[in-house]
This record gives structure tokens, C-alpha cells and sequence, in this order.
């Protein structure tokens, strides 16, 4: 069955268009590269600082429960989709190579301004 058409073939009408608030954003791509925040306007005059790009992490090892700020070398995998990791695009649940060595990003880049995760396996 087509999408806004009844089953005898009339139309379905919406009852009004979205308001402003209503409206989505622009998904916030963030690369692997120099870092760059920006800042953007949101409900009740707030601010928010979301990241465009980054090439640090914050990363918490589970075993000796520290955290450690380090770099991110490589995008390996993600699991979403496979064609994001080629282009170096972090996002939350994206397996990353960094210093200390493989790790998961536990948070969403894109909203929060800086990409935390877990440790998965030690560099040795």
C-alpha cells in the first residue's frame, strides 16, 4: 500500500505542517582530523558546544578504572554502517585505534562535544 493513500484510493491529508520547534537538525557529521567546536542555539536560550571534528578521546580503562586523554589514529569499524569507519567518522558504537589501543566510543560525539569510550584490548 503507497504511503497517504486509503485502501479505496483517496488521499490522506496532514491537518497542519510543522512548526519550527517541530523541525529536525541537520545531522552533525564528526570527522577524524584538527579539532573544531562550534556552538549552537537551542531551546530556552541555551547554548550547546558540539564537535565538527577531533583527533583526541577520552578513554577509561575498565581494568585499573583511569581515565587517560589520548589520540585517535584510526576509525577501524562501525557497526551501523560499514562505509562510515572508511571515511574516519566517529560516532557512538565505533570501534577506534588509539594509543593505549583498540577502543569503543560510549558517547555521542555529535551532541556532546567530545568523544569518550571504553578500552577494548591493550596495545602491548
Amino acid at each position: 500500500m503507497k504511503k497517504g493513500i486509503k485502501t479505496t484510493g483517496g488521499k490522506y491529508h496532514k491537518q497542519r505542517k510543522k512548526k519550527k520547534y517541530e523541525s529536525g537538525r541537520i545531522p552533525r557529521i564528526v570527522k577524524l582530523g584538527k579539532e573544531k567546536r562550534k556552538k549552537i542555539k537551542t531551546r530556552g536560550g541555551n547554548e550547546k558546544i558540539v564537535l565538527l571534528s577531533t583527533d583526541i578521546a577520552s578513554i577509561i580503562n575498565s581494568k585499573t578504572k583511569t581515565a587517560h586523554k589520548t589520540k585517535i589514529k584510526n576509525v577501524i569499524e562501525t557497526p551501523s554502517n560499514r562505509f562510515l569507519a572508511r571515511q574516519n567518522i566517529l560516532m557512538k558504537g565505533a570501534i577506534i585505534e588509539t594509543e593505549l589501543g583498540k577502543a569503543k566510543i560510549t558517547n555521542r560525539p555529535g551532541q556532546e562535544g567530545s568523544v569518550q569510550g571504553i578500552l577494548i584490548e591493550e596495545q602491548g
